[in-house]
């Protein structure tokens, strides 16, 4: 069964295979149209994610000097002097990092192999703390390159590429900096009725832009995997709509079922 949503669905917000599967199957759709010259490849790598925003910062080992030690004398060893450990009044979970894979779409040129145009499916470790931080030095790194970037925001939540001027109210976007127009960016606010765009891609010099259906993507994505056998229709989903928003949301779920 399709999503009842004509465009993003908001139920899936937050899920990290989401965001894993589309960048993948974006590869698979822009890779004919990009032959004999040019050829799409997904990386991989992780970030260190941590619920509720929180975020683990990662450095060099450092040495470590305690406050308070165990020091052996002559009287004995520690621990016989009589005293005993108290019992702790409780045992509770720490918050532990998530190591979450982010995939990364890079667009190279067959003969050179040279980097030519990036596309980055923003996930939910992207937007947060230092997931959020980690992006952004990545991202500047890019803009300071020759690439294109081209980045599609399918989160409601979290923090936003930065730009000079204010973004429009939508919840979700699309960005695409041309290497030769910066630091222009065109920007495809997205309604959450609306299907997702078809947006371009650039490419080297003369060639013409390949075109990228981000919603015929999305629906590949969501139909393939099955994502309505596994969806909770019933319950809010985890990223709340509010008013309006939620009503109309409940229509199309209503609709859909029949």
């Amino acid at each position: 069964m399709p999503s009842p949503f004509p465009g993003m669905d908001p139920y899936l917000e937050g899920l990290h295979s989401v965001h894993h599967q589309l960048s993948a199957e974006i590869a698979r759709q822009l890779a004919p149209k990009l032959r004999p010259k040019y050829f799409p490849f997904t990386e991989e790598y992780f970030v260190l994610d941590l619920p509720e925003g929180l975020a683990v910062v990662t450095s060099e080992v450092r040495h470590v000097y305690p406050d308070v030690g165990v020091v052996k004398t002559g009287s004995g060893l520690p621990g016989q002097s009589g005293a005993v450990a108290a019992p702790a009044p409780l045992t509770l979970a720490t918050v532990m990092p998530a190591r979450v894979p982010h995939v990364t779409i890079e667009i190279r040129d067959v003969h050179r192999r040279e980097l030519v145009t990036v596309i980055e499916v923003l996930s939910p470790a992207n937007k947060r703390g230092e997931g959020y931080r980690t992006y952004l030095a990545k991202r500047q790194s890019l803009l300071l390159s020759t690439a294109h970037l081209l980045e599609i925001d399918l989160l409601r939540w979290g923090e936003r590429v930065p730009m000079r001027q204010s973004l429009p109210s939508a919840p979700y976007f699309v960005f695409l900096s041309r290497a030769e127009k910066r630091p222009l960016t065109d920007v495809w606010p997205i309604a959450l009725g609306e299907p997702l765009p078809v947006v371009p891609v650039p490419l080297l010099g003369d060639d013409p832009d390949v075109l990228l259906d981000v919603q015929l993507a999305f629906q590949s994505v969501y139909d393939t995997l099955g994502y309505d056998l596994i969806v909770d229709y019933t319950r809010p989903p985890a990223v709340p709509l509010e008013g309006e928003a939620a009503a109309w949301a409940a229509e199309r779920i209503r609709a859909a079922r029949g």
